[in-house]
């Protein structure tokens, strides 16, 4: 039996692949301020409630 864990944050690649967004417009987000990020161990991830606020349009 596997269990599924639900993902915490995403990659930008990830993001783009949940999203259907194109990874400029990820970018273009991230750098307007209504998309999150956090650096961690040199990579760039995306909290999984910042990218659900975002597509919910409640993006600040």
């Amino acid at each position: 039996m596997t269990i599924e864990v639900p993902k915490l944050a995403y990659s930008v690649k990830e993001a783009v692949h949940a999203s259907s967004l194109k990874k400029s417009t990820i970018y273009n987000y991230i750098a307007a301020g209504k998309l999150e990020t956090r650096r961690v161990g040199g990579r760039t991830i995306i909290p999984a409630a910042s990218l659900m606020k975002l597509l919910q349009g409640e993006a600040a």
